[in-house]
């Protein structure tokens, strides 16, 4: 991934985790404040359906101002301005929590004017199983009232907690959301960092390499072309060998860089308007020897009308080795490879069709991936890194070219390319 995908996920995504962070906060806050105010608002109703029972006890009438009074977040005070039975109290306190469906402990006093203090009453538990908090016992005084009780609500926070447990629980996977994408980022970075490393690596040694490449090269040519070479067959064959193999190898060390450039955007293509079935045969002539020496045969069956096509000589030519060397190792005993064209409407079809293992279904889609290599059953002396045909589907993406595949175990493969036709010919 280049560094600027990379900046621009990392930009995004810390956009939209701040604007998940921003409505999940302002989500979380107005439903803790509304929770809130419906808590103070059944606790006002209860309160004073309290206070109009308590009045109706003693046939009294309540004040018109000032009934209740918060003094804080879960204490109230309740002027009745008569006298208060703490028992009717309790009762009465227990039924109306008990009709709002208000499951919450609350204490409660009463004021005494002769020693001016609140007279605790009781601790009532909701739960009787469970351990009541530390009480208040000594309630604050509220000075303006004179026949007024007291009410406490120690387990009002837990309560209003309890009510936003989703909002909490979204909160929880949010911020796993977050964490987990920061992970991802990390590992994201440290395997970018591996994936240069390991390219610089490559890059590096494949270049070191091709010094001595060519140097040997030249060594085993001048030692082939030898008298004394030349006249011992067993020599001239290790000659030829060593000189062979050589070549393979340079092959395989300019196709790594070939597909290190790829994945870095360091090649270009030198389109130029040519001869599809002149390049063909220069390959075919080229691989004759190949298969001449296995064996094998190549038949050319080139029928397209048109076959001026827009491409990089090099690297369409490289398409055609590389093709036709798979039809050489994955061939049994006989081997036979075509390569046909036909002209398409305005583009031309190019198939190179083997007759050999043939490729099971299952793999089919992943042939053309990086490094990956079919299993070949009882052919053994299958040899390669699985760049062939990723170097194949990368030009032809390059060229805007279309490639696919047809294959049947025990039968063969076809491969089919796609080109278009130029528009000029540049022999009129």
């Amino acid at each position: 991934m280049k560094d600027r995908q990379i900046i621009r996920v990392i930009l995004l995504g810390v956009v939209a985790i701040m604007g998940l962070v921003g409505i999940q906060t302002y989500w979380v806050t107005a439903s803790w404040r509304l929770n809130q105010a419906e808590f103070d608002e059944k606790i006002h109703r209860v309160l004073l359906k309290v206070a109009r029972a308590m009045a109706q006890l003693n046939s009294a009438e309540l004040p018109q101002r000032d009934l209740i009074k918060k003094r804080s977040s879960n204490y109230f005070v309740v002027n009745v301005d008569n006298e208060i039975d703490p028992q009717m109290l309790e009762f009465f306190l227990q039924k109306e929590l008990e009709a709002a469906a208000l499951n919450l402990d609350f204490e409660y006093a009463v004021y005494d004017c002769t020693s001016d203090q609140m007279v605790y009453g009781d601790y009532c538990s909701f739960d009787p199983n469970r351990t009541p908090p530390d009480r208040a016992k000594n309630l604050p005084v509220h000075h303006g009232f004179t026949y007024y009780f007291g009410v406490r609500f120690p387990t009002r926070f837990s309560h209003l907690v309890g009510l936003t447990k989703l909002s909490g629980i979204l909160s929880l996977i949010m911020l796993l959301t977050i964490f987990f994408f920061a992970y991802s980022m990390i590992v994201i970075l440290r395997q970018k960092r591996l994936t240069e490393l390991q390219k610089d690596f490559i890059n590096n040694m494949t270049h070191e390499f091709k010094t001595p490449l060519a140097t040997m090269e030249i060594a085993a040519g001048v030692f082939q072309q030898a008298e004394e070479v030349a006249q011992n067959p067993r020599l001239a064959r290790y000659a030829h060998i060593l000189r062979e193999q050589n070549q393979r190898l340079a092959k395989q060390i300019e196709r790594v860089l070939q597909v290190a450039r790829f994945e870095q955007n360091q090649f270009e293509l030198r389109s130029e308007v040519l001869s599809l079935h002149e390049v063909i045969r220069e390959v075919a002539q080229a691989e004759e020897l190949r298969f001449l020496d296995k064996n094998g045969t190549l038949e050319l069956r080139l029928q397209a009308v048109q076959d001026w096509i827009a491409a990089d000589r090099l690297h369409l030519s490289n398409v055609i080795h590389s093709l036709l060397d798979n039809a050489l190792k994955y061939s049994d005993d006989s081997i036979r490879a075509e390569i046909h064209t036909a002209t398409l409407n305005n583009a031309i079809q190019v198939s190179i069709v083997d007759h050999g293992i043939g490729i099971a279904p299952e793999h089919q889609a992943r042939v053309f991936d990086k490094f990956y290599r079919v299993p070949t059953g009882n052919v053994h002396n299958v040899k390669g890194f699985g760049l062939g045909l990723y170097y194949v589907k990368r030009i032809c993406e390059a060229h805007g070219w279309r490639v696919s595949l047809k294959s049947q175990p025990g039968e063969g493969t076809a491969f089919q390319l796609l080109i278009p036709l130029a528009r000029k010919n540049p022999g009129k």
